[in-house]
Parts: C-alpha cells; structure tokens; sequence
C-alpha cells in the first residue's frame, strides 16, 4: 500500500496511535490492517507503526525495565501503546530530541488517557531515555 500525504508531526503520530490500537483491539497482523485502511498512512505514521509491530519484544521489555511495578500487561491499553511508540522513536531517532519525544508522548497520553497518564508516561520515559541515550 503506497504512503499516504504527509502529515505535520503530531497528527502522524495521533494516527499512528488510532491503528495500533485498532491492531490491538482486533488481534490482525500489522500487514492485514494496513490492507483494510481506506486511506493509507503517511510516511511518518506508517514508520512508527511498523517499528512498534517490527521491535514489539525489545521495545516491551525495556518498558517493563523502566516502569518500576507496573508490568507492560497491567498497563491500560492507550499508555502502553503511547510508551510504545516514543521507545521506537528514542531508538530510532536519535536525531530527535528527548524533549520533543517526551512531549509529544505525555500530549498524546493527556489527550486520549487522563491527566495521571500523562505523569506517568512522562516519567517512565525519562527513566528509558536515560537508560537508552545515555
């Protein structure tokens, strides 16, 4: 399936966000999801949700490394998938900023989860990203 247009940063990711979780909820293969899209994902979207599927088993257990009592399986669905995503983009894109990943993810966790979620989110990934770009 060919990318779809180019999305400023923050949307590509919120769409990103919109079929992980769709993958979750429905349990199909990455590849079976993107041929079910009526619109294609654009280029930064697709990339995100292909390392998420791709590197799933490191980018969890990193999480459960960092998120000190919380187990990757207790976490609700949405923040998991928020912590997901930015640990394949501090892997990933080492050219980004810490900053910029982290507050796209902790925006991300306020707008779809609740206000605790974006605390959380913030903090388990300042422990990763300290581990990972040490």
């Amino acid at each position: 399936m060919p990318a779809g247009r180019e999305l400023p940063r923050h949307e590509a990711r919120t769409r990103a966000l919109e079929v992980l979780y769709e993958r979750s909820i429905k349990d199909i293969s990455p590849e079976t999801l993107l041929d079910s899209l009526a619109v294609p994902l654009d280029p930064f979207s697709l990339e995100i949700f292909q390392g998420v599927c791709r590197y799933a088993n490191r980018i969890d257990q990193l999480l459960d490394n960092a998120s000190e009592g919380w187990h990757i399986d207790r976490m609700p669905l949405i923040d998991r998938i928020i912590l997901q995503m930015a640990t394949y983009e501090l892997l990933a894109h080492r050219e980004m900023s810490n900053a910029v990943i982290l507050d796209e993810a902790v925006e991300l966790a306020k707008e779809y989860s609740t206000e605790q979620s974006g605390k959380f989110v913030n903090g388990v990934l300042s422990s990763l990203a300290n581990i990972i770009r040490a």
